[in-house]
């Protein structure tokens, strides 16, 4: 295969400065479940990030006109609120992938509007517009208004639209800001998002777009989400790079979890898998808590949907104070001079997703 050749944009890791961060507000659905506790649970949960995530950068909440007094309730002043139509409250996926111009290219300069459309120079501020079609065209999922949301959030940046026709979800990708990108054979390539791409095709768009030059493939992601509300495999559930050359992993020590062997096999193909600069991975590896199942089944309590700040770190917890206090402590070897938050994230898991899943980072520029 012929070594790919990145475009004029990068994505940097989460752990370089961000300008702030993104969410969106719970509105209708099966976020806010079937009735009226149930949806205060989750707006109550969506805000509790909110505010953690505000003790270190500004954060900006999307919120649906529909649900403009119940984000007055539960945001304070702190919160800065954009109203736009939502389908749904998953911004990771539905939002765009920020990106900047890559070391000696010219993403800002003149030429810039030949390979992106949309918005201001924002001295280089680039934002890739997925499509988004529903975790590859649910049958429970609606999209009509979450489509919008790359553009709209872009456009609010300030960034340059980049176009792909590549189905994706932010989720779905995890990069290290060097080149290197994880991501999953599930998603990328599932029959309801891309069902004519292959991987030199998915690679080739991940070059262009977010300047990967080195995409490392894994077969899949956790059990419970290939079940009726999972995403089929997004890889920020399972796997992160904190630094260049080591990768956070999902580990799932019971052997009555089918995650066991899910884990075990993705040990094993990243202890003999390398970054970008063809460095071998350390493999870190973040127990699961101690909770195997739920009313519903197999849990998929993962300490790897965490979220990397300015100064900060916000963890999932998951009401086991032993293994949320081991995880901090992991998490604050390999995020070295951060100070880890932990916040319940039951109530956003029961809802199909985790803390990273509900956020989005938007570059700080250098200038």
């Amino acid at each position: 295969m012929s070594p790919l050749v990145p475009g004029p944009w990068r994505m940097p890791a989460e752990t370089e400065p961000h300008a702030r961060s993104w969410m969106a507000f719970p509105t209708g659905g099966y976020t806010l479940g079937d009735d009226a506790a149930s949806a205060e649970e989750a707006r109550a949960a969506w805000a509790s990030v909110a505010h953690a995530v505000a003790e270190f950068e500004p954060v900006t909440m999307v919120v649906d006109p529909s649900a403009r007094e119940d984000a007055r309730r539960h945001l304070s002043e702190t919160i800065e609120v954009v109203e736009a139509p939502l389908d749904d409250s998953w911004i990771r996926d539905s939002g765009p992938s920020f990106v900047v111009p890559a070391a000696g290219s010219s993403a800002a300069g003149p030429g810039a509007a030949d390979s992106a459309v949309g918005g201001s120079d924002a001295a280089g501020l680039g934002a890739v517009d997925w499509i988004f079609n529903g975790w590859g065209a649910q049958a429970w999922a609606s999209w009509q208004h979450d489509r919008e949301v790359g553009r709209f959030v872009a456009d609010q940046a300030g960034a340059r639209i980049l176009p792909s026709l590549l189905v994706n979800e932010g989720g779905a990708i995890h990069v290290d800001g060097r080149g290197t990108v994880l991501v999953t054979e599930t998603v990328q390539l599932d029959q309801g998002r891309n069902p004519y791409a292959d991987k030199a095709r998915v690679e080739a768009e991940l070059a262009r777009t977010i300047g990967a030059t080195h995409v490392v493939w894994l077969p899949r992601g956790l059990t419970r989400d290939y079940e009726e509300f999972g995403t089929r495999g997004h890889v920020d559930m399972v796997a992160a790079m904190p630094s260049p050359g080591v990768v956070l992993l999902h580990s799932q020590n019971d052997p009555a979890h089918p995650d066991h062997l899910v884990s075990s096999a993705l040990r094993s193909l990243l202890k003999e898998s390398q970054d970008a600069t063809g460095r071998p991975f350390e493999v870190v590896d973040l127990p699961a808590p101690t909770e195997l199942r739920d009313e519903t089944g197999w849990v998929d309590h993962s300490y790897v949907n965490h979220f990397v700040v300015n100064g900060g770190v916000i963890a999932c917890g998951f009401g086991d104070p032993a293994a949320d206090s081991r995880a901090a402590s992991i998490l604050a070897s390999v995020y070295p001079g951060r100070r880890v938050v932990t916040v319940d994230a039951r109530p956003i898991f029961a809802r199909g997703g985790g803390i990273h899943c509900i956020t989005q980072q938007e570059p700080a520029l250098s200038l």
